[in-house]
């Protein structure tokens, strides 16, 4: 699921949630599916929050299509579990992507020419990547 809005003045996942949705989806990514009382119970520990805050959040995540909702029961002893949809990697890889992808779009050569610009920053098997897909480029033209 792309997320609609980046926040460049932000860090890491604020970029692309805001401080309680970031705080869900890291407890979510490592407990993998959990009540709203459950939920509330973890993040309670850290910081006093309101459980109908927790829930707000996490059906919105829902229907922002980040988690999924799954429900047991009848409706007495209903309980309803939220996981997420995708891995932590799953998400920064697509967002990334996404972000990547538009600005070579609207600003092709630009956008190139700064990703050249930061290349001292990448690891060594990132740069023998970028080496085998420019003898691949070169190969076929």
């Amino acid at each position: 699921m792309k997320v609609k809005k980046i926040n460049l003045n932000e860090e890491g996942l604020h970029r692309f949630f805001g401080s309680l949705e970031v705080r869900i989806m890291e407890a979510l990514w490592e407990k993998n599916k959990l009540t709203i009382k459950q939920m509330h119970e973890i993040l309670n520990k850290e910081d006093p929050i309101s459980l109908n805050a927790v829930m707000t959040v996490m059906i919105r995540l829902a229907e922002k299509g980040h988690l999924h909702k799954e429900s047991t029961g009848n409706s007495r002893n209903r309980i309803t579990f939220f996981s997420p949809i995708q891995n932590k990697e799953q998400f920064i890889r697509e967002q990334t992507k996404a972000v990547t992808d538009v600005l070579v779009e609207d600003f092709g050569s630009l956008m190139v020419s700064h990703l050249i610009d930061n290349l001292d920053k990448a690891d060594a098997q990132l740069i023998e990547r970028i080496e085998e897909k420019l003898n691949e480029i070169k190969s076929k033209s």
